[in-house]
């Protein structure tokens, strides 16, 4: 092995040999009694890697390569996304570069423009996955809009509409007034903003009597239908079902009693625009109100309102329509107001809800059935928690709206004659006939909400509506690890269309994730310039490379100046180069069951440190052993048996963290196993053992047998390094092209478990430790041999310092182990304790007591001065309250440390001080 770990080459080679082998073939293992399957939720054909792909990415490969290993048929189905609106906006910025439109090209030949460049630059989010060490079945990669799936596509459509599930109607969307189509909530980002709240007086009409209401939109009052007022205030009572005269209009509406108004908030009185609100909309139907459009498709003031205001851009329009309020005396107050803006998470512009032809799917009969599949157990949420939230959406489901009026996309599979009568089928053969000959017909323009083909995902990819080897086999699959910002708007379709197309649920488990955050516990995102692109934590990053990419396209110079500081300040020398495996252990170590996760460099740092001291203890393994020689009949040693006792409790672990889906707590116990049992003390133990010719062959038989299964334990985490030392073990073991990937899952061995063992070794350990804190307190230095002396010791202390007499001089440094009787005399010793068994280290000649009295005084002195100093930061109240909660718990953590040292220091003092 080389003598340094260099996670750039190891990764390259493992990825191409992989690869090549065909060895994440889900045709491997085909005979096996079960298959596992898990398919990938199709990111965006656009995108690239960020840190939740990466996160959820290596828990599925986690899952996918335990299951391979155990021996399972197993699928992890890759794919992407095409995102109609995302995909159409990056080929549309591209053409505009060039001074041409989508309509200069027209619908076929602008589809050909995206076909192009989705075969050119589609396959970034592909490639990265690769990088990060995915072993998805790249044989049968999908792609939303390939033939295969979308004939599956049109085939639901057609089904459900023929069912009376699918229909057309005019309703109230999220309607993005920029990208001029509907567009789903997923896609609508609500802030919080500031604006104002105008108090408005409605005249009663044939009366001196006005009503205040109260609204963020003035443009919206050209289209209110009614004022409403609760029928319980008594206020108002007496105006319920008389008219008032709309503001700026010659149009008289009603005055209504609804429960939904809050007698509180405000006058108490609500004007009501069921067009243009979707609260309001609610109401409209209830009291059967005109439904009234005053805007057009780019949100401005359309021939339903008074005709000075038509044409005018709504915002152009609120300024004249309250200039107007105000010279007729009509605005009682304008206060400022905070309010949740919605905007478009493509274009940025504020979503209107909007009054126009759509095509919905009918959702409650479908969501019944999906409702039980849960109550009943047929799918299981982890964490359970999360049923709650999708029972709340599932039951008081909605009408979806599946059109969008964009050109990249399944094409609505509808077709129209010259009235306007539509014909839906799976193709125009099929319509015509529906139609009859001669009659022209011309294809709907709308395309499918993308959720609605992604919702198909766990059948389709597998072949249906064909009855394939595949989908008998993989479906249902076997879990899904996804986000909970997507449980109303992919999960819960899927388990809808799953259950009515292919006839069972889609997945077994639901693995709810959280949220990946900085370390500061704020969200990424590029305003906030804290974005990290796991490519960058694997190859490294300069400063300067680091800061274009965090300022690339911001327009605002401030903010980029802001940003700037901010990333100088924490990575002043740029991202170090951490290699896949490090960051693959620190995703798993956060997958907890929290709903935010924090992401801390530290941690990678840490995981890269445990690759090299897993590498260096591979190499000290190798280098121990004989080639071809390991006696597979030697005798264990206690010490043998002790680490392959505890190897059996981890393998127990392990396993029975996948199943409850705990990998932080699998990560914790892997890491625990090898940097401390196995590292610290196996290895260290090793060494006497390998000096002595009664214990050699015993020993190097456990180092390498430990060192294997546990790499295949760790294989899942941190595939390459695992997958090179295996390589690297069978050249000098027996010189196989056997891959660790392959290599079966190990099984615990009940008769290898050995509670004798682990007492004695936990003694051992103990004494050692014990002899270590002594040199530590005293300041005696590691390599001087110490006489020890032992004291109150059992017939069971005898036995074990007999079986570990030469290991315990050997690791704890001792010039001698004598057995003192409860008579003789302790003199000036150090003492620790194993159990009712003093050890007793004679301090005469080892210290000079009044020089380490003078050292440990200096020591207290300065951690006085620091606790001091923390103190008075934590007891000021401008700092607590001012600063990020992550800077004030990071002093707090510098105090409790402070003050741990100074108390041990004290403690220290006053031994030696008693000498």
């Amino acid at each position: 092995m080389e003598k340094t770990y260099n996670p750039e080459i190891i990764e390259q080679k493992y990825r191409e040999l992989w690869e090549k082998g065909d060895l994440f073939s889900s045709n491997a293992n085909s005979s096996s009694k079960d298959a596992f399957s898990i398919v990938l939720p199709p990111p965006n054909v656009t995108g690239s890697l960020h840190m939740g792909h990466a996160f959820q990415h290596t828990i599925m490969d986690v899952y996918t390569r335990y299951n391979r290993s155990k021996g399972n048929q197993t699928l992890w189905q890759p794919g992407t996304d095409h995102a109609g609106i995302a995909t159409q906006m990056v080929v549309e910025r591209q053409l505009s570069m060039k001074n041409i439109s989508r309509h200069d090209l027209g619908r076929d030949k602008f589809t050909e423009k995206v076909w192009d460049w989705k075969s050119q630059s589609g396959g970034t989010i592909t490639s990265q996955m690769r990088r990060l060490g995915a072993s998805v079945d790249w044989d049968r990669e999908r792609f939303t809009m390939d033939e295969p799936l979308s004939e599956a596509v049109r085939k639901v459509f057609v089904q459900l509409y023929n069912e009376g599930l699918i229909y057309r109607g005019k309703r109230l969307v999220n309607w993005d007034p920029v990208l001029l189509t509907a567009v789903s909530d997923l896609e609508v980002i609500s802030k919080e903003e500031s604006g104002y709240l105008w108090h408005i007086k409605y005249q009663v009409s044939d009366s001196e009597e006005t009503l205040v209401v109260a609204t963020t939109r003035p443009e919206t009052m050209l289209g209110d239908s009614a004022v409403a007022v609760h029928p319980d205030d008594k206020r108002y009572q007496n105006l319920v079902g008389q008219s008032i005269d709309l503001p700026l209009s010659k149009r008289k509406i009603p005055i209504i009693a609804d429960d939904y108004v809050d007698m509180e908030f405000g006058t108490g009185c609500v004007k009501i625009t069921p067009a243009h609100d979707f609260n309001d909309y609610e109401i409209g139907q209830r009291h059967n109100l005109e439904i009234i459009n005053v805007l057009t498709d780019d949100a401005k003031i359309n021939s339903n309102a008074p005709q000075k205001y038509q044409n005018l851009d709504r915002f152009e329009a609120r300024k004249t329509i309250v200039a107007d309020l105000e010279k007729q005396n009509l605005i009682e107050k304008i206060d400022p107001h905070t309010l949740m803006v919605p905007r478009g998470d493509r274009t940025n512009s504020i979503i209107e809800p909007y009054m126009t032809d759509q095509w919905f799917v009918k959702v409650k009969p479908l969501a019944e059935p999906a409702i039980e599949a849960v109550k009943n157990g047929s799918i299981r949420f982890v964490p359970e928690n999360w049923e709650k939230t999708y029972f709340n959406w599932m039951e008081n489901i909605e009408d979806w709206c599946i059109s969008r009026q964009i050109w990249w996309g399944h094409r609505i599979p509808a077709w129209y004659d010259k009235d306007g009568k539509y014909y839906v089928a799976d193709t125009l053969e099929e319509a015509q006939i529906q139609a009859g000959k001669g009659v022209e017909l011309n294809q709907d323009d709308d395309v499918l909400d993308t959720w609605f083909s992604s919702a198909l995902w766990p059948f389709s990819t597998l072949g249906w509506p064909e009855e394939t080897p595949e989908l008998s086999r993989f479906y249902p699959t076997s879990v899904l690890v996804t986000g909970f910002d997507i449980i109303f708007f992919w999960v819960a379709r899927m388990i809808m269309f799953g259950l009515k197309f292919a006839g069972d649920v889609p997945f077994r488990d639901i693995y709810i994730t959280g949220l990946i955050k900085d370390g500061n516990g704020q969200k990424m995102s590029k305003s906030k310039g804290n974005v990290l692109d796991p490519i960058d934590l694997i190859d490294g990053i300069g400063l300067e490379d680091l800061l274009d990419k965090r300022t690339q396209g911001m327009m605002q110079p401030k903010l980029a100046e802001k940003i700037k500081k901010q990333t100088q300040k924490e990575f002043p020398n740029g991202i170090p180069s951490f290699g896949t495996d490090a960051i693959r252990f620190t995703f798993t170590a956060l997958a907890s069951f929290g709903r935010d996760i924090k992401f801390d460099l530290k941690r990678v740092e840490g995981y890269r440190n445990f690759c090299n001291k897993l590498w260096n203890a591979s190499r000290f393994v190798l280098m121990n052993l004989e080639s071809k020689n390991i006696n597979n009949d030697a005798k264990f040693s206690s010490q043998d048996k002790w680490i392959l006792s505890r190897l059996q409790q981890v393998k127990i672990e392990v396993q029975k963290h996948l199943s409850d889906y705990r990998l932080d707590l699998m990560s914790q116990t892997l890491y625990e196993f090898v940097w401390h049992d196995y590292c610290d003390w196996y290895l260290e133990l090793s060494k006497p053992l390998l000096d002595n010719p009664q214990t050699k062959e015993g020993c190097q038989l456990t180092l390498i047998k430990v060192l294997t299964e546990t790499l295949v334990l760790l294989h899942p985490i941190i595939p390459f390094i695992t997958e090179e030392i295996f390589e690297q073990s069978q050249k000098i073991l027996s010189n196989s092209q056997d891959k660790l990937i392959s290599q079966p899952f190990p099984e615990a061995q009940d008769e290898l478990l050995d509670n004798n063992a682990e007492a004695e070794i936990a003694w051992l350990k103990d004494f050692i430790l014990g002899i270590r804190k002594i040199r530590g307190e005293m300041n005696i230095s590691p390599g001087k041999p110490l006489p020890c002396f032992l004291k109150n010791f059992s017939s069971q202390d005898k036995a074990y310092i007999d079986n570990n007499n030469s290991i315990l001089t050997t690791i704890a440094k001792l010039d001698s182990i004598s057995l003192l009787s409860a008579e003789d005399e302790e003199d000036e010793s150090a003492i620790a304790l194993v159990g009712d068994m003093k050890i007793l280290i004679p301090l005469a000649g080892l210290i000079d007591k009044r020089a380490e009295q003078e050292r440990l005084d200096k020591e207290i002195e300065k951690l006085v001065k620091l606790k001091s100093q923390f103190s008075a930061k934590l007891s000021n109240e401008k700092f607590v309250k001012g600063a990020p909660e992550a800077i004030v718990m990071n002093e707090k953590e510098k105090l409790a440390s402070t003050e741990s040292a100074l108390k041990d220091l004290e403690a220290q003092l006053e031994k030696i001080s008693n000498l």
